[in-house]
């Protein structure tokens, strides 16, 4: 549903919302550096567009999905990475933070936005039940996702349309490495030919799932996340982008929780999944200082989780948003302010991140140089950077860049907006 103009705040002009979006966490090539800011700069203004009309949290963050997904130069929707059959299989969940109902897809062949079959899931689910008492579904797979899909009105769309020239050539290339690789007798054991081989695709730039977070001007969020998975995957296999509490996480502020959350996950599917990253940093956003939460989170519930411990090198990245009404608004004012906090933090090489608010006239993006190549991130130090941007009633910007410190393991970043 939408806002009417009526709804909207008359004597609020200047509107209250906030949105980020992550095109993967993983490798990301200089080459084509920017065409990864293009495709993240006009997702945010396509849910910008929806947010300013009215739209809610959910309908934003699937539309800028969907620009996402349309994108040949994401791994997500067209172009996404091909199976070990050649084939496209793409995974995909959306949340909403003001119902908590959640929408999924995985494994899914011939539609070009899975993320609007999870969305169209996650909204027949909010209907309540089916005739003679049945519970809807809220993740379906395989033939039984497309079948749903096309009889829900989402039209179809042939699996060799959406591999592009860029995914055929990539799956060419990493089918002559797997053929080469069977050859080889290295004489390693079994164990870390498949670590070597894991190291090899991360190094491919295939982890880049994409996702976003949303605050829209109720102060609902909703986040979402979609992926065509690790290039070469064997057939049916689904990542952590539609799994439950591991792809994405969405939950408005209650009485037992007093900031409302929304979160979304990249990079390596399978320890995303054993870690459940995505609920377990909203878990951790409920303290009071966000960031440290979060350095705790990321270095306590993944990267030196236990069940991840036979691994060598864990790969992931995330985008936090927090958000709670501003006790502090100024008396003359009969709205309450609204202070949003954006985090991301990644062990990948890079993450493009992107943003903007209800005051931007344009997305900011973020792509990191990364510090190093072929790093161990369980053994070297990067830069831990806060920078807090706030806006104040008078639509002044001020900006002040905090403490650049040293902290083990990952890179992490904040911005903190403040609406009244």
């Amino acid at each position: 549903s939408r806002l009417t103009a009526e709804q909207l705040n008359p004597e609020c002009g200047d509107q209250r919302f906030f949105l980020s979006l992550f095109s993967g966490a993983g490798y990301h090539s200089e080459s084509k550096a920017k065409e990864y800011k293009h495709v993240c700069k006009r997702a945010c203004q396509r849910a910008v567009d929806q947010l300013k009309a009215g739209a809610l949290a959910v309908e934003a963050v699937a539309a800028a999905l969907v620009e996402l997904e349309d994108s040949p130069f994401t791994n997500a929707g067209m172009g996404s990475n091909l199976n070990l059959s050649g084939e496209i299989e793409c995974d995909a969940s959306i949340m909403d933070g003001k119902s908590l109902h959640y929408g999924a897809v995985g494994s899914i062949s011939g539609i070009k936005n899975p993320v609007l079959v999870a969305n169209r899931l996650l909204s027949e689910a909010q209907k309540g039940k089916l005739s003679a008492g049945r519970i809807p579904p809220c993740f379906l797979v395989g033939r039984g996702a497309h079948d749903w899909a096309v009889s829900h009105g989402i039209p179809p769309c042939l699996s060799e349309k959406m591999a592009t020239k860029f995914s055929l050539s990539a799956y060419k290339r990493n089918k002559r490495k797997m053929e080469l690789a069977e050859k080889m007798d290295t004489g390693h054991n079994q164990t870390k030919k498949r670590r070597q081989s894991s190291e090899n695709e991360n190094g491919s730039g295939c982890l880049d799932t994409v996702g976003a977070v949303v605050v829209d001007l109720e102060g609902n969020v909703a986040a979402a996340v979609s992926s065509g998975g690790l290039a070469m995957k064997h057939s049916g296999r689904v990542g952590q982008a539609a799994h439950y509490g591991c792809g994405c996480w969405a939950e408005n502020a209650c009485n037992m929780n007093p900031y409302s959350t929304a979160v979304s996950t990249s990079g390596c599917g399978e320890h995303l999944i054993r870690t459940m990253l995505a609920r377990e940093c909203s878990a951790a956003m409920q303290s009071e200082d966000a960031h440290q939460a979060l350095l705790e989170a990321m270095q306590n519930k993944f990267i030196s989780s236990p069940f991840l411990a036979s691994e060598d090198r864990v790969l992931g990245g995330v985008i936090v948003l927090r958000c709670c009404r501003c006790v502090e608004a100024p008396p003359s004012q009969n709205i309450q302010g609204i202070l949003v906090e954006f985090l991301w933090s990644h062990t990948t090489e890079s993450m493009c991140v992107g943003y903007m608010s209800a005051q931007d006239s344009k997305a900011k993006v973020s792509l990191p140089v990364s510090l190093t190549d072929k790093i161990s991130f369980k053994d070297i130090q990067v830069i831990y950077k806060i920078i807090s941007i706030f806006y104040l009633i008078n639509k002044t910007l001020t900006q002040s860049v905090g403490v650049v410190s040293y902290y083990r393991v990952h890179k992490m970043y904040c911005i903190i907006f403040m609406y009244h």
